[in-house]
């Protein structure tokens, strides 16, 4: 059976849940549609966290990043939802979501959205 988009982002056990180590992960191959005309947006998003007792599966989260590709999204709003989400999914001591927006009418789009927790429970 093929693989589908999921909006399910899975978690695992931090290995190392004492420590603070960042993880990084680039997804150059985002896209959701312009709400306004219904053409294809393209952006590399780039992932940083510092995990607290949960880490973000990969392929959950390609999966659920492949969930936006027919959803119509401003760039500041799916990028704040995906924050949300990943937040939600792994509460992580910190994040920051950049979603570097190909350019399309001569504008270029950077986004950028940070996360602190509060605690480290």
């Amino acid at each position: 059976m093929p693989t589908q988009p999921s909006k399910d982002l899975e978690t695992f056990s931090n290995p190392e849940p004492e420590r603070d180590y960042e993880i990084r992960m680039i997804c150059p191959e985002f896209t959701c549609l312009c709400p306004k005309t219904g053409q294809p947006d393209f952006a590399t998003l780039t992932l940083t966290y510092i995990p607290n007792r949960l880490c973000i599966e990969l392929k959950s989260l390609k999966l659920y990043l492949w969930s936006f590709r027919n959803e119509g999204h401003f760039h500041e709003a799916v990028t704040n939802r995906i924050l949300d989400d990943l937040v939600n999914a792994c509460r992580p001591r910190s994040v920051t979501l950049v979603a570097d927006f190909y350019v399309r009418g001569g504008i270029h789009a950077i986004i950028t959205v940070t996360h602190q927790a509060n605690d480290r429970g």
